[in-house]
């Protein structure tokens, strides 16, 4: 299915703003299950300076620098994306976890040794005995990748209340397991820290949800977690809405956890205080 994404990001200051340099993730990236048709950045006022390039791990980044008094900035992103549906594999067969850990760990292969830099601990994911533990109630001796994955997605969706208020971006992960409240993002980071405490790869996805009520978080940014697993590559899942994305979930960036693929961020001279209001929206062409 094909959508169209749009993606408003505005900020009001209350003094005027004389410089600002941007970064922004905001282009969806092409991979096997999406191909980008067309992705368009447009900002106001208009930059005095644009730049695109690919970071490290391949994803499309854009910045803007604005060299002149404004106390408003708009930032819209519009992008027209082919979704493929996608089959995962059956539980039973994928290999037991401790044989992914342990290839992984060894990393003789090359997707193996690319997998094991999501290993490590990151600045908004770190690695622990409490997500150790908390994983373990899924990953027990023998059980398959997938089927110890998804039960661990599985508990939390359950044992986790979404609530936008309980946290921000710099909430620990640690914070987000003994409390059992956040939102997309956090939930996305205690997942990764839970299968990095046990040696497996986990990396940090962000995008979006096609628009209406039946998922979570489909009116702003969205965030997920793939995990490698041997022999079949990296699979995606979704903690808030209980659900492996197949269709209905588009791939923007993905890295080790939000810092690396925050939407938009950066510096300001000036401003006072600031407002900021995101929308996102994501219907099929055909509507």
């Amino acid at each position: 299915m094909t959508f169209r994404a749009t993606h408003v990001t505005t900020y009001t200051y209350s003094d005027p703003v004389s410089i600002c340099h941007n970064e922004v993730h905001l282009h969806p990236r092409g991979t096997a299950r999406q191909s980008v048709q067309r992705s368009e950045l447009k900002v106001d006022p208009t930059p005095n300076y644009v730049h695109g390039h690919k970071d490290y791990f391949g994803n499309s980044v854009s910045y803007f620098a604005i060299h002149g008094a404004h106390n408003r900035l708009v930032v819209t992103s519009e992008s027209i994306v082919d979704v493929h549906p996608y089959e995962p594999p059956s539980a039973e067969s994928t290999p037991a976890w401790e044989v992914v850990r342990d290839e992984v760990s060894i990393h003789e292969a090359p997707e193996t040794l690319d997998a094991f830099e999501y290993v490590f601990e990151s600045p908004y994911v770190k690695t622990g005995v409490a997500f150790a533990e908390f994983a373990l109630t899924s990953f027990t001796e023998g059980r398959s990748f997938l089927e110890a994955t998804l039960d661990l997605c599985h508990r939390i969706y359950n044992e986790f209340k979404y609530d936008q208020t309980a946290t921000s971006i710099s909430t620990p992960a640690e914070e987000v397991l003994l409390a059992r409240h956040g939102v997309c993002q956090d939930f996305a980071h205690v997942m990764i820290a839970c299968m990095r405490s046990l040696g497996l790869p986990a990396r940090y996805v962000s995008g979006y949800l096609r628009s209406g009520p039946k998922m979570v978080g489909a009116e702003a940014s969205h965030a997920w977690v793939s995990a490698y697993c041997s022999g079949f590559g990296w699979l995606d899942f979704d903690p808030t809405n209980d659900v492996m994305p197949s269709g209905s979930h588009l791939t923007v960036a993905w890295g080790r956890d939000y810092g690396d693929v925050s939407p938009v961020k950066g510096v300001a001279i000036g401003g006072g205080e600031q407002t900021i209001r995101v929308s996102v929206g994501v219907v099929p062409t055909l509507e």
